[in-house]
């Protein structure tokens, strides 16, 4: 998957490696990440936090960062790249060093996402025809329109219809249609329901019925086949050969539950093709009760034949409780409507002893929201990450087969969700489910701050860009920020104590008396502190980094030799404006317990 570069990110990719790996039984899906093309160099570990949390939702639970130039140079800066394609993820990107917090996230999310298997409801039939790719969501929407909701279907007319033909510029200088489709407007397309997608081998070769469900012996298991419409940029797509209806009606005489938007037509040109749509007919009669029209809207039907059920047209139901197949997630935000800026994804573990929720804010800003997962019987557990802290859940209750939770997200944070320990509570109400945090004192007046060997005094937190000095207005690296407080009557009992750093350009590590606190690379940018402050006189340092945008802007309006920088990256900068840097606070000393 690409960063920023939607004429060449590969959704089709994704999901075809995703449902490979699940209909296949393979517990390993690893993709490339954040190759972006004409890098900006304003990319840093924040920033991409909501997309590797989206594609982490999607499946992929081992990450290849693209892309680690080798540089032999130990005196240019930054150095040897891609020729601009790529994220600059390197021994010399300026926060190289504190994007150790960010790997260390990645590798926690990926330890629980690599257990397990995916829990998908829906497998989607991929067609005859060679080759073939994955199911899109846009590819499903009518066939699936009641799922789907009127709102996304008006806006799949809206962006067909392309008129006026926008276009955009993303990145600068790459020109695109604006009505390109792309992932982030499909985050949770089934609203709620999760779908693979699957291919003829599998469906032959691998698919069997065990209590109604499809099992196959990778370990994955659906509870609705779908076999979506005639693609109009396919125009053989509605071709079935006569293997594939014999398969279609086995398994729903066995138990299956199948949605048939595919209807099968006859073949011309094949060998014994004429034998071959005679029995073809009798199969499509057997499933269908009646000859198929050739013409004309055909009206969507249920048909139990033998122990399953066999579904025909397009599905105009919001969702698929009639062939009880209910969510497997209800998303729902503070004023009960359904937040469709929640990626998620539902993990099965040690023969559904285990259940993992992994949760995204897909939103730059904070949210409020009640989740209803399908699960009963079980304690809920509340993992955060990034702080790498695990919490009881404080508030929840069970209700008609699903456990209601209501979490708060900062903007582009995630939550794990995870079912382990047997219970035969209902729910417990004991505040809520979130830090609840009082602000103790707000570190104002001057600060130090250290650009390599320089210390400037700032009467107050400032943006470099708004300085007169030039060695700050285009600095780009690492500056130290120190100052002296002094704190008193701080401990209590359960009292947690933080350092909250408000608005922070663009990643920073904590010290505090010499001990290293941690680093803040993401919202909320609050730091625990507890261990290392003291009552009366305290040191602080904070070390902010920002990218290399602001240095490399600079640079290019000196001449060759008076630059500090040198690359090999086609430059794209000229002209930009500065982009935000420093500590911007404010920066306030907090104390939380849970409410």
């Amino acid at each position: 998957f690409w960063l920023r570069s939607p004429t060449h990110d590969k959704p089709n990719d994704m999901l075809d490696a995703i449902s490979a790996g699940d209909i296949y039984g393979k517990k390993m899906i690893q993709s490339e990440s954040f190759t972006e093309l004409r890098n900006r160099w304003d990319e840093y570990p924040g920033m991409l936090k909501a997309l590797q949390d989206r594609n982490f939702a999607l499946g992929i639970n081992r990450m290849v960062f693209h892309v680690f130039t080798g540089n032999p140079w130990i005196d240019r800066k930054p150095g040897m790249t891609l020729g601009g394609v790529g994220l600059f993820f390197q021994r010399d990107q300026t926060w190289w060093k504190q994007a150790k917090a960010w790997v260390e996230y990645t590798e926690r999310c990926q330890r629980l996402l690599q257990q397990g298997r995916n829990v998908k409801d829906i497998a989607v039939f991929t067609g005859e025809e060679i080759p073939r790719r994955a199911v899109l969501p846009d590819r499903l929407v009518n066939t699936l329109p009641g799922i789907f909701g009127k709102t996304k279907i008006k806006e799949e007319r809206k962006r067909l219809a392309n008129e006026g033909n926008p276009v955009q510029q993303v990145p600068k200088g790459v020109k695109s249609s604006a009505n390109i489709t792309t992932p982030a407007a499909w985050i949770d397309p089934l609203n709620g329901y999760g779908y693979d997608s699957f291919n003829k081998d599998a469906f032959l070769r691998l698919m069997k019925v065990k209590d109604g469900n499809i099992v196959l012996p990778g370990g994955a298991v659906y509870k609705i086949l779908v076999f979506p419409n005639l693609d109009k940029m396919n125009p053989n797509g509605n071709l079935m050969s006569l293997e594939v209806a014999e398969k279609i009606l086995q398994l729903v005489k066995e138990g299956a539950t199948v949605l048939l938007d595919q209807y099968p037509v006859a073949t011309t040109g094949l060998y014994h093709y004429k034998e071959e749509n005679e029995a073809l007919k009798s199969v499509t009669k057997e499933l269908f009760g009646k000859d198929i029209p050739s013409t004309g809207k055909r009206a969507f039907f249920i048909r139990h034949i033998g122990k399953g059920n066999l579904m025909i047209g397009q599905y105009p139901l919001p969702d698929f409780d009639t062939v009880h197949v209910a969510r497997d997630v209800i998303i729902k935000n503070a004023d009960n409507i359904n937040a469709h800026d929640i990626a998620w994804t539902h993990r099965s573990v040690a023969g559904d002893s285990k259940d993992l929720y992994f949760l995204s804010n897909q939103r730059d800003s904070t949210a409020i929201i009640r989740f209803g997962f399908k699960i009963k019987n079980k304690l809920p557990e509340l993992y955060d990450a990034v702080a790498d802290k695990w919490y009881d859940c404080k508030d929840w209750y069970c209700k008609n087969g699903y456990t209601w939770i209501t979490l708060r997200f900062d903007p582009n944070a995630s939550w794990f969700v995870i079912f382990d320990k047997a219970t035969q509570k209902s729910g417990v109400h004991n505040g809520n489910n979130w830090m609840a945090y009082k602000n103790v004192e707000t570190l104002e007046g001057a600060w130090n701050v250290m650009f390599n060997k320089d210390t400037f005094r700032f009467p107050q937190l400032t943006d470099w860009t708004k300085m007169p000095q030039k060695e700050i207005k285009y600095f780009s690296g690492t500056a130290v920020y120190s100052k002296d407080f002094t704190v008193q009557n701080l401990r209590g009992k359960d009292k947690t104590l933080w350092l909250s750093l408000g608005n922070v350009k663009d990643i920073a590590q904590v010290k505090l008396n010499g001990v290293d606190c941690g680093i803040a690379w993401t919202y909320p940018y609050k730091i625990d502190i507890t261990k290392a402050i003291r009552e009366g006189s305290n040191h602080l340092e904070i070390e902010v980094t920002n990218t290399w945008a602001n240095r490399l802007i600079g640079d290019s309006f000196l001449k060759p030799a008076d630059r500090t920088t040198f690359t090999t990256a086609p430059f794209y900068l000229q002209g930009e404006s500065l982009l935000s840097a420093g500590l911007l606070g404010p920066v306030i000393l907090q104390s939380s317990v849970n409410n």
